[in-house]
C-alpha cells in the first residue's frame, strides 16, 4: 500500500458490556466483567492486534438515572487507560475528561502522565457536561448554560496547553558534571488569571512526548463547532445518512480553515454500530434478537434524556408524532444535533415508538449497519471515498464478542481494498493519525 494514499482511521468505543442497550441481556457478553482489569486488557488487545488507532473511553460524573435497566456503570477511565497501557504496546488511549469538573492543573499532570507512561499515546476527549446531576455531584446547583460551558472550556484548555508546554522540550540538561539538573529559564509558569480558571506554576514533570495528548472532541452545536475548529484534532461524529455527514464534514473542515488552522489535521470519525452476520439475514436476525431483549422503560427513559422527548408507554405501537421534536431546530442547546437526528428519523420513516426505541436502542441515533462483513466494509468506504468521514469510532453491539468479529471478518476486506494499515507505521497516538507533533509555545 503506497504510504500516501488517504486511509480509514479506526478506533475502538469501549463502553459497558457493548453499544445496544440490552446488550447486557444478551448470551454472549460479559457484564459481570465490566469491573474487571482483565476485560479491558483483553479488548484493547484484540484493537491493537487489528491496529487500531485508539481506544475510546466515554464518561460522565454522574449515575445514570436508568441503570435499573441497563449495566450503565463505570469506571475512572483514565485509571483504566493506565492499566491498559501496561498491557499494550502501540494502540492509542483517549480518555474523555469534561472541562467543567476538572482542575486544569491536576488533568494536564494526569494526561501527561498518561502520555509519558504510554510513551506517547494519549489522548483528551474534551467535554463540557450538560447533565444538572453532574453538576450537584460537584457542589453546584445547577449546570451552567451552554454559552457558559463554552467559555470556561476555552480558558481551561488554553491553560491545559500553557501547563504542557511549561517545560522546553530541551529543559531537562542532565549534566552530572556540573550537578545541573534542569535549566530553570526553560521552564515557564502559565501564571493564567481568567474569568473562570486560574493557575500558578508549571507541571511537575517535563513536556508529554507527542507535545499535547491529541485533542478529541464531539461538539455538534455551532457553539462546540466552532470549539472543535479551535482546538480539535479528532472529532467524534454522529449522523444516519451521508448527505448529513457530508454536509457536516465540509463544515467543521471550512471552520477549521478559516480558524488558521489546516483541516487535513482535523479527523472526523462518525460512530457506527455493525450487527454481522454470514449473510444478511443472519446480521437482521442477530439485530432483532437484541430488540426483543429491549426494555420499553429503558427506552423511553433514553428518548427522553437525549432527544428531549417525553412519551407514553401506551402509545408504543402508534406513530410517533412529530410534535414531540417541534423545538429540534434549537443550535444553542448542547444536545441539539442529537434531537434534529431523531426528528429527522421520525419525519423520514413515520416509525411506531416501538420501532423508534428499536431503532436507537443500537447505538443511541448513531448509525447502525447490519448485513455481511462485505456489507459493512462497503457502508464504509463509501463514506470514506464520498466526503463524510476520516474514518470510524467502531461502537460494537456487544463485548468482547462484536469487536472480534469486526477485526477478524471487516478489517480483512478493509485491507484488501487498501483502504486500511496492515500494521502501525509509528509509536505514537499522532503517528496513528498523521498528525504533528506542536511546537511549543515558548519556542519562536
Amino acid at each position: 500500500m503506497p504510504s500516501d494514499q488517504r486511509r480509514l482511521h479506526l478506533n475502538a468505543f469501549i463502553l459497558s458490556s457493548g453499544h445496544h442497550e440490552a446488550s447486557w441481556r444478551y448470551p454472549h457478553s460479559t457484564p459481570e466483567r465490566m469491573f474487571d482489569a482483565s476485560f479491558y486488557r483483553s479488548i484493547a488487545r484484540t484493537a491493537e492486534d487489528a491496529a487500531f488507532d485508539a481506544i475510546f473511553l466515554a464518561d460522565i460524573p454522574k449515575l445514570d438515572d436508568n441503570i435499573e435497566f441497563n449495566a450503565a456503570g463505570r469506571l475512572d477511565p483514565l485509571l483504566v487507560l493506565a492499566t491498559i497501557a501496561a498491557a499494550t504496546e502501540r494502540i492509542g488511549l483517549i480518555a474523555t475528561a469534561s472541562t467543567g469538573y476538572t482542575y486544569p492543573w491536576s488533568l494536564a499532570r494526569s494526561l501527561a502522565t498518561l502520555d509519558h507512561l504510554s510513551g506517547g499515546r494519549a489522548g483528551w476527549n474534551i467535554v463540557t457536561t450538560a447533565p444538572p446531576a453532574a453538576a450537584r455531584n460537584h457542589g453546584l446547583a445547577d449546570s451552567p448554560e451552554p454559552a457558559l460551558r463554552y467559555e470556561r472550556a476555552d480558558e481551561h484548555v488554553a491553560a491545559v496547553l500553557k501547563l504542557w508546554d511549561s517545560w522546553e522540550d530541551d529543559a531537562i540538561r542532565l549534566d552530572r558534571e556540573s550537578g545541573r539538573y534542569v535549566d530553570p529559564a526553560k521552564i515557564h509558569p502559565p501564571r493564567v488569571r481568567g474569568e473562570h480558571i486560574s493557575v500558578e506554576g508549571p507541571l511537575t514533570s517535563p513536556r508529554p512526548p507527542q507535545g499535547y495528548p491529541v485533542l478529541v472532541q464531539a461538539g455538534a452545536s455551532n457553539p462546540g463547532r466552532a470549539f472543535a475548529a479551535r482546538y480539535a484534532e479528532a472529532i467524534f461524529a454522529a449522523q444516519q445518512r451521508l448527505e448529513d455527514a457530508q454536509v457536516y464534514y465540509r463544515d467543521v473542515k471550512k471552520r477549521t480553515a478559516d480558524a488558521g488552522r489546516d483541516p487535513e489535521h482535523v479527523k472526523i470519525l462518525p460512530g457506527i454500530s455493525p450487527f454481522i452476520g454470514g449473510t444478511e439475514e443472519e446480521a437482521k436476525r442477530l439485530e432483532q434478537e437484541f430488540n426483543e431483549l429491549t426494555v420499553v422503560e429503558y427506552g423511553l427513559i433514553q428518548l427522553e434524556d437525549f432527544a428531549g422527548a417525553k412519551a407514553d408507554l401506551a402509545d408504543l405501537d402508534e406513530p410517533v408524532s412529530a410534535d414531540l421534536f417541534q423545538d429540534a431546530g434549537d443550535v444553542n442547546d448542547n444536545n441539539w444535533s442529537r434531537r434534529q437526528l431523531v426528528a429527522g428519523i421520525v419525519e423520514r420513516e413515520r416509525p411506531t415508538l416501538r420501532q423508534l426505541l428499536h431503532r436507537l436502542a443500537g447505538a443511541r441515533g448513531h448509525r447502525v449497519v447490519t448485513g455481511t462483513p462485505e456489507q459493512v466494509a462497503d457502508a464504509m468506504q463509501e463514506w470514506f471515498t464520498s466526503g463524510a468521514a476520516d474514518g470510524f469510532n467502531v461502537m460494537p453491539p456487544y463485548l468482547p464478542g462484536g469487536l472480534e468479529t469486526f477485526t477478524e471478518t471487516v478489517v480483512p476486506i478493509l485491507r484488501e481494498r487498501g483502504l486500511f494499515r496492515e500494521g502501525y507505521e509509528g509509536s505514537t497516538l499522532r503517528d496513528h493519525l498523521g498528525l504533528p507533533r506542536p511546537q511549543n509555545q515558548h519556542v519562536r
